[in-house]
């Protein structure tokens, strides 16, 4: 059996014909961005587009320098270095097709738990213009009803009192910024990457309110100079597993200890306004627009919802992964009543787009046999996404009198999910969600109080007092609670007759 190479600089050209390596000169690329929250989908997604930029264009002014702001971040700053920040790309096509890149854009990394004024100097250096974000939904630090920062969460409080060891992204872009005022630099980008509607004005929101506290001179130099363009981002890219790095070994003979598996499918629509420039990402497929809004309300209420669709249900259900879900007749029927009947009347018109095209093309990618995405990684940290991703929708819908039968039953699903934790048939289910302990405890309360899960406010506001809603809710969880075959439940929404066969029945 042929050996393995160990992913690292000096091994590239050993690598093999089937693996697509950089072929610009990294000893020459310069961090102009610095990013915070490298994980899966930003290696997937900016650094994949960066590093296409690269090659194609040669301006090698935008390498990407990772920031990691918790403890567990070690792990990913410790592999990404002994591979001198390399990474396999690994793209599975749904014909069987697969693509590895060797993907060269970020060419340093930065613990902010080892030393947070070496980020802040960093952040504040000439070269960097742009600071990025993925930091998931919870790391906006804002309350999910009311939309306002929450002043009261420890770590804020911390980082007002220390303004030179912050803890938080808003302490780390508010110090560096300060820097950059005092040294007489223009100002970064602040670019969110996150799944979040209106996700650039959620991020100046959220700053100018952390630094008005703190500083309120320097606030208002941010609201008159700093850019925060709003973006959609979209690629489907599971947890890495164990069978991903086997995978890479076995298939391309690379030794890699972080590789990231993603579908081929890719998109990012970016609204057109940067402080102090921006790379031309246009050349490599991002499309830059004056609005971004419909764009993002589309994928938002589509994909992102019906993931949670399809992930909540399907973890009661029995299935495992998103195209095991999709590839049941059921669960597909399901998904594409709520796109038609509750998500597609409350969207926008989006401009160039068919929406039936795009419907499609999402129950195609959901379906992608070689993307095994983990239905446990879908609802992880369900209490940040579903109010944007589906209880916005149901609101809307109440407003004008539209369905909110699919939407639900969905919720009344989470509850029993949140409750029992187990699936209808027993297993144990993967629970990972900041809210987790007080979601248990109110879903705990149903049998006693049916509408006791409705009453956490920060996610569900003000819904409890809606009749039409909580009658249709009520209906569900009880049924749900008195026998968890949710495969009756969905057939009866659906109003089959005969009813769908679903599998693992």
């Amino acid at each position: 059996m042929k050996q393995s190479t160990a992913l690292n600089q000096k091994n590239l050209p050993l690598l093999g014909e089937h693996t697509r390596v950089p072929s610009y000169d990294r000893s020459k690329v310069t961090a102009g961005i610095v990013h915070i929250g490298v994980g899966g989908f930003h290696r997937s997604h900016e650094a994949w587009y960066t590093n296409a930029l690269m090659e194609q264009t040669g301006d090698l002014n935008w390498g990407i320098c990772g920031v990691g702001l918790r403890e567990s971040d070690h792990k990913m700053r410790d592999v990404l270095k002994a591979q001198d920040y390399l990474y396999n790309l690994i793209v599975k096509h749904p014909d069987g097709t697969v693509e590895n890149h060797v993907i060269g854009s970020i060419v340093d990394f930065m613990l902010s738990v080892e030393n947070p004024m070496a980020v802040i100097d960093r952040m504040a250096h000439e070269d960097t213009r742009i600071v990025s974000l993925t930091i998931t939904e919870g790391g906006y630090n804002f309350h999910p009803v009311t939309g306002e920062f929450v002043f009261d969460n420890p770590d804020v409080k911390h980082d007002l009192a220390n303004p030179d060891s912050p803890r938080l992204v808003f302490g780390f872009l508010t110090a560096a910024l300060r820097k950059r005022r005092s040294a007489g630099l223009p100002p970064f980008t602040v670019q969110s990457c996150d799944n979040i509607q209106h996700n650039g004005d959620m991020t100046r929101d959220m700053l100018l309110a952390f630094a008005g506290r703190q500083d309120p001179e320097l606030a208002a130099w941010i609201e008159q100079n700093v850019c925060f363009p709003n973006a959609m981002v979209d690629r489907i890219t599971p947890v890495t597993t164990p069978k991903d790095i086997e995978f890479l070994r076995k298939e391309f003979r690379i030794r890699g200890a972080w590789p990231v598996t993603c579908e081929p499918f890719c998109q990012w629509v970016i609204e057109d306004r940067f402080s102090n420039g921006r790379p031309a990402w246009e050349t490599v497929g991002a499309q830059f627009v004056p609005d971004v809004t419909p764009y993002e309300k589309m994928k938002i209420r589509l994909l992102n919802a019906g993931h949670s669709v399809l992930g909540l249900l399907g973890s009661i259900h029995g299935h495992q992964t998103i195209d095991g879900a999709v590839s049941d007749p059921l669960f597909a029927k399901y998904l594409r009543a709520f796109m038609d009947k509750e998500a597609t009347p409350v969207l926008d018109e989006v401009e160039g787009i068919d929406l039936e095209a795009y419907k499609d093309s999402l129950i195609e990618r959901f379906g992608n046999p070689n993307i095994k995405d983990n239905l446990a990684r879908i609802c992880l940290e369900s209490s940040a996404k579903l109010p944007k991703f589906l209880i916005s929708t149901i609101r809307e819908n109440l407003a004008t009198g539209g369905s909110i039968k699919f939407a639900t039953l969905v919720i009344a699903a989470w509850c029993y999910y949140s409750d029992k934790g187990l699936s209808r048939h027993g297993v144990e289910l993967d629970i990972v969600d900041e809210m987790k302990d007080e979601l248990h405890l109110a879903a705990m309360g149903t049998e006693d109080d049916v509408l006791s899960f409705l009453r956490i406010e920060p996610i569900f506001g003000d819904l409890v007092e809606n009749p039409r809603f909580t009658t249709l809710y009520a209906e569900s969880v009880e049924a749900l609670y008195r026998d968890p075959d949710i495969e009756r439940l969905m057939q009866k929404t659906l109003g089959d007759k005969p009813p769908v066969h679903s599998t693992l029945s």
